[in-house]
């Protein structure tokens, strides 16, 4: 995968191989994307050097529209609010 949004994905959370954090963010994501009709997507961060460099330390990260908006642990009521209109 690239790092950059398709067509009606709002939401990209970077993980990596191993991560529970990350699986546990995935379960959020869904959980909120699907009651909000928002598309998302995941990106592995070690497919990339420049990826495992600027987000590595910090997986999971939670980006909505283009700008991060968490990590470590995701806040699904706080997410819910960024996707609701």
């Amino acid at each position: 995968m690239n790092d950059e949004l398709q067509a009606g994905e709002r939401v990209v959370v970077y993980t990596r191989a191993g991560c529970h954090l990350c699986a546990e963010a995935e379960e959020v994501v869904a959980r909120v994307c699907a009651a909000t009709g928002s598309g998302w997507m995941t990106i592995d961060v070690d497919t990339s050097p420049e990826l495992a460099g600027r987000y590595g330390e910090y997986v999971p990260v939670v980006m909505v529209d283009g700008v991060q908006q968490g990590f470590w642990r995701i806040d699904e009521a706080r997410l819910t609010r960024l996707l609701t209109p």
